[in-house]
């Protein structure tokens, strides 16, 4: 049987979050993922790049946000050809359709509106044509407390119900900050049952799904990425080793 490779396609480093690159690619390796995206905000100062280290693959990525539709298509355009992953952050009624009608859009992020769980019928349909992955970004439930977890984690099992139905692609990430966000592939997916997901989607959710967008992306481009740039991350420096440890 072949093993799996695992990978996280939404992870922000400095000055989006607060450990660089190289530092969060070091635990991820150490936790078992064949690649991790670094996907800062667009409204952030930060130039996207691309390296490998030791075997993991650290994809270019942008998370757009936007609360314009046509400001949103028009980030689409100019980011679409720089990186190797694009997410909508999304969490508004009109930016949700915004990104599921766009097939430039690789996964739409934070779909939770004020008002419900932010995906319907009409919208997991357009998901599906377009190929347009929803994510469920596991930090709501790590970071969440009392009845804001309770309430993610019902928006969270209604729509892996609705993705389920109309063939949506579901895709698992830790939305980290940090690399103590981090978490190894087997405690995404045990979390991941919490709220209704069986294990093969959980599985198919940190691996086959991320490995065909980035799949899709290559043969789309022609390329992966513009430059590669090679790093040694053989020591880990003590203080990631026990951020290692302590998950």
């Amino acid at each position: 049987m072949v093993k799996p490779k695992f990978y996280d396609l939404n992870v922000h480093s400095i000055p989006d979050g607060k450990n660089t690159s190289s530092e969060i690619a070091a635990l991820a390796k150490h936790f078992g993922y064949s690649g991790i995206a670094i996907t800062n905000h667009s409204n952030t100062e930060s130039k996207p790049s691309g390296f490998e280290a030791n075997n993991l693959e650290v994809f270019s990525g942008i998370e757009l946000v936007s609360n314009n539709p046509s400001k949103l298509h028009g980030l689409i355009g100019k980011y679409r050809n720089n990186v190797d992953i694009l997410i909508v952050h999304g969490g508004d009624e009109d930016i949700n359709r915004a990104a599921v009608e766009n097939r430039n859009v690789d996964i739409l992020a934070h779909p939770i509106t004020p008002k419900d769980s932010g995906l319907n019928h009409v919208l997991a349909k357009s998901a599906s044509e377009n190929n347009v992955a929803i994510e469920f970004n596991l930090d709501a439930i790590f970071k969440g407390s009392g009845g804001r977890r309770v309430i993610t984690l019902s928006h969270f099992r209604k729509n892996v119900e609705i993705a389920r139905k109309f063939d949506v692609p579901m895709i698992l990430t830790s939305n980290a900050v940090s690399y103590f966000d981090l978490r190894a592939p087997r405690e995404m997916i045990a979390l991941a049952g919490l709220f209704g997901m069986d294990k093969d989607e959980a599985v198919a959710a940190i691996s086959t799904v991320p490995a065909k967008i980035i799949e899709r992306n290559r043969q789309d481009s022609g390329f992966i990425r513009e430059g590669v740039e090679v790093i040694g991350i053989d020591n880990i420096d003590n203080e990631t080793e026990k951020a290692g440890e302590s998950n």
